[in-house]
């Protein structure tokens, strides 16, 4: 560990550096809690979606990163906003219509439409919990409902009624003239219509540590800040929270990046230091718009595993956090074939490299070999020119060029295999279009069938490319003609795998058979059956 410890000090991998920044905050002495807390939040006004699976991924990766640095220990605490007044139904709900009367109440106190939880919150918060098991994380849970409930946030709470007039000036400075006239930093819970109040404060008694207002009815309450009868808004809540629990590390999406000397100065008014912070960029849908909660857009963490494996997605999270990125199933097959490739690298590689490799980072140091002897993308291209609608048929193909492979022994390629055939099945094949080919690609394609029907060599992915890159050399210039014709007029599509590895796995006669249909016009006239 001592000489990974030292390549880890000085690696420029993004999980490192942030480990690097967050030990500095205890060089001179270890933390009073006695360990490092790192902190990310959920909001639950929607079923749980692959951002915030990112967000607990890095943050994962962060930690990991700092135990190899630091002997000090780490903690990681999911905390659920579900004490929220619900703003709006989401559209991805049965029967939304039935929620629209509970508007503005917690989600925690709203029906669940789906009927399997004590309320919506209760729902969303077990989806979440779900998804992040399925990967394995190392957490605690924490509900605001039971936070503020419990008596856990009430010491913080009777701070921030103490100091009540200075969060105000903060929080005052940040809003438009109009909201300034009716804000507060604490939002009442009604205690018969269960509703979270956007009232103004008549009177803050920090003495015994109650609030008066009038409710929308107009008439005058007082209720204790404590036991979960007033919430925070949001913002001071971000910062109170962080004080209360003593936060070091915390990361979230870009929109909160303006609001990030709002949430420290509440948290350093409440006395305690504010964490460590760090801002990714936002994930996008096909459309180029972000990813929402609510309205379901993008790819879901059950969509990803319908198509790929755990690791693929924790692989896609890595990469660049700090660039927005488009996240839609046809990123799928690259970052699946990705991060096999540095599986395969890792091996190989000196501390120094392995430190910066994502799959360190993803397996926390753990790292398995890749059991995929044919890349992700060429089971797509296979499942495509041989209609594979199961298994059984591609394995008939892997085991042809892989003899020593199976389900039993490889266990991952199994795995891929079947997330192929549904991928293709899906996406792939409702998208082909196959043309003919123009005159100079027909001669070429005539010509390649006859090097074929000619070979005697080995039926290895090189030596059939330099037949491929033979015929094509003296035709194509530039080369990359050749190859958009290959994939365009035999599989549909308007890129694809290296061709001579395409030829050894699916079979000289078969790739001999599939340029007749190519050259006869079958495949154009078949579309993708």
């Amino acid at each position: 560990m001592s000489t990974f410890r030292d390549a880890a000090m000085t690696s420029k991998a993004w999980p490192f550096e942030e480990a690097r920044r967050l030990l500095k905050r205890y060089e001179k002495a270890p933390p009073e809690k006695g360990y490092v807390l790192l902190e990310t939040g959920y909001g639950p006004s929607g079923l749980p979606h692959i951002g915030t699976f990112g967000e607990v991924a890095r943050t994962t990766m962060v930690r990991r990163a700092f135990e190899v640095l630091s002997d000090i220990p780490t903690k990681l605490i999911c905390f659920s906003d579900d004490l929220d007044g619900m703003r709006k139904v989401p559209g991805n709900v049965p029967n939304p219509d039935a929620l629209q009367e509970y508007l503005q109440m917690p989600l925690t106190s709203v029906p669940d439409p789906f009927e399997t939880h004590e309320s919506f919150g209760h729902h969303n918060n077990a989806m979440l919990r779900r998804f992040l098991d399925t990967f394995g994380f190392d957490y605690e849970f924490i509900s605001a409902r039971e936070f503020y409930r419990s008596g856990r946030f009430d010491e913080t709470l009777l701070r921030c009624a103490e100091r009540y007039d200075d969060l105000m000036a903060i929080m005052l400075k940040s809003l438009r003239e109009e909201r300034q006239q009716t804000y507060s930093i604490f939002l009442p819970i009604h205690p018969d219509t269960g509703r979270v109040m956007y009232v103004p404060m008549k009177h803050v008694d920090a003495a015994n540590g109650t609030v008066t207002f009038d409710d929308p009815d107009g008439a005058e309450m007082t209720l204790p800040v404590t036991g979960g009868n007033v919430k925070l808004q949001w913002k001071p809540d971000f910062g109170a929270r962080w004080a209360a629990l003593g936060v070091d590390f915390e990361m979230y999406g870009k929109e909160h990046a303006t609001n990030e000397k709002i949430y420290d100065a509440i948290c350093r008014t409440l006395g305690a230091r504010p964490p460590n912070h760090f801002s990714y960029e936002l994930f996008l849908d096909d459309q180029g718009q972000k990813i929402s909660k609510s309205s379901g857009n993008g790819v879901s963490i059950d969509e990803w595993l319908t198509y790929a494996s755990t690791e693929s997605l924790s692989y896609f999270m890595y990469q660049k956090p700090k660039t927005a990125k488009r996240m839609f199933f046809d990123v799928i097959p690259k970052a699946v074939d990705e991060y096999h490739q540095q599986l395969r690298a890792y091996a190989g590689q000196d501390d120094k490299a392995r430190a910066a490799n994502p799959v360190w980072h993803i397996h926390a140091g753990d790292v398995p070999e890749s059991d995929m002897v044919v890349p992700f993308a060429m089971l797509l291209n296979l499942a495509s020119v041989s209609s594979a609608e199961d298994k059984d048929k591609l394995w008939g193909f892997i085991q042809r060029y892989a003899p020593d492979t199976g389900p039993e022994t490889h266990p991952g390629m199994d795995k891929a295999v079947g997330h192929a055939v549904r991928y293709y099945n899906d996406f792939v094949k409702p998208a082909k279009v196959y043309r003919l080919p123009t005159d100079t690609e027909r001669e070429a394609l005539e010509a390649l069938k006859a090097e074929l029907e000619a070979y005697d060599g080995p039926v290895e992915d090189e030596a059939l490319q330099s037949v491929v890159y033979a015929v094509g050399r003296d035709r194509f210039d530039p080369l990359r003609g050749w190859f958009t014709a290959l994939y365009e007029v035999l599989l549909g599509a308007s890129q694809g795998p290296r061709f001579g590895g395409f030829i050894a796995l699916y079979g000289v006669k078969e790739t001999i058979a599939l340029i007749d249909q190519g050259l006869a016009g079958e495949l154009v006239e078949g579309g993708a059956q």
